[in-house]
């Protein structure tokens, strides 16, 4: 999947946070960027360093969640031969890499208190001090980082050093998570859409159905952009019919009727099983004897599994049963099924 580098988003909060990255970018002062996973982090980081006046030097990425707390302080700052085991030559590391340019520390939050102290003494003094070495070397860095924690809640933890968070926290760019973005969801889904009909030789774009875009709606979207962009993706390909819109979606590509259970899984308790079971079967029309109970023990049947079925999204719901989202409140409230 290649590399996605343009902005797509007419929601007010969207644009709000992409105009605040616009004028840090002219500031050469570290920057924060938060949000949840598949918001777009790397996208504000990329483009705090291209709006800057760094832009024609390095552009550095280092992903600290990748890397091991052993190695994390030799990435950063580079190792000396012999500094340790198998460092057979000098190496210098990411800030020196950077040297002139934009450092991005992406997945911050993750990186060790001793590696957090270095990276204090980096960005105050604008030296770094290679593994295995007495001898600092000064760099010209500027620190853009990434999380998707809170880090003031880190530091009353005692897991983030509160000197850095402030030293790094000149601007802060949060970025909104799909669901709080009005009006982009429809925008973004049609413009993957359209690139993947492209991709699997679609010579025209149906659109979508009134189903699907209801889905969509529905849905949180845990996964923000990147999780939209696989779900669309994968309703073009599996699509049959592209002179038809498209009104089937599948967000959990997982799932199967022969799902392999997990060893990890254990049995489920009665009082967890599946919700359709909590109500009694309807009985045969020759033994019913109270005709609103047992329609009452239908509809509650029917609604449970449809709830189920729909990830538990009472839009979505509403939707399969033909029903209005206050129809659909109403019943789950009367059949106490809204816990």
């Amino acid at each position: 999947m290649e590399r996605e580098t343009q902005f797509i988003g007419q929601s007010a909060a969207f644009q709000d946070a992409v105009d605040r990255a616009s004028q840090a970018a002219l500031l050469d002062r570290p920057v924060l960027v938060i949000g949840e996973r598949g918001t777009g982090k790397e996208l504000i980081a990329e483009r705090l360093h291209r709006l800057s006046t760094r832009w024609d030097r390095p552009y550095v990425i280092m992903n600290c969640a990748a890397m091991p707390e052993t190695l994390i302080e030799s990435e950063l700052f580079g190792h000396e031969a012999g500094a340790f085991t198998g460092a057979t030559r000098s190496r210098a590391g990411r800030f020196e890499e950077a040297d002139g340019g934009t450092l991005f520390l992406d997945e911050l939050a993750t990186m060790s208190m001793g590696a957090q102290e270095r990276l204090l003494r980096a960005v105050e003094y604008g030296e770094v001090t290679r593994v295995g070495s007495s001898r600092p070397i000064r760099v010209d860095v500027r620190i853009v980082a990434a999380t998707n924690e809170h880090l003031p809640a880190l530091v009353e933890d005692n897991r983030f050093r509160a000197d850095l968070l402030d030293r790094l926290s000149f601007e802060v760019i949060t970025l909104p998570p799909l669901r709080a973005r009005e009006g982009d969801i429809e925008v973004l889904a049609t413009y993957f859409g359209q690139r993947m009909a492209a991709v699997v030789g679609w010579d025209e774009w149906p659109g979508f159905g009134p189903r699907a875009l209801a889905a969509m709606e529905g849905y949180d979207w845990p996964g923000n952009v990147r999780e939209l962009r696989n779900v669309i993706e994968r309703a073009v390909y599996r699509w049959g019919d592209p002179t038809k819109p498209i009104d089937a979606l599948s967000f959990d590509p997982f799932a199967s009727p022969w799902q392999p259970a997990s060893r990890s899984t254990k049995a489920e308790p009665a009082s967890a099983a599946a919700p359709a079971a909590a109500s009694a079967a309807a009985p045969p029309p020759g033994q019913v004897s109270d005709l609103r109970a047992a329609v009452d023990s239908y509809e509650k049947t029917i609604l449970a599994d449809t709830m189920a079925r729909c990830r538990y999204n009472q839009k979505v719901a509403a939707e399969a049963l033909g029903l209005s989202y206050d129809q659909i409140r109403h019943a789950l409230k009367k059949h106490g099924l809204n816990q």
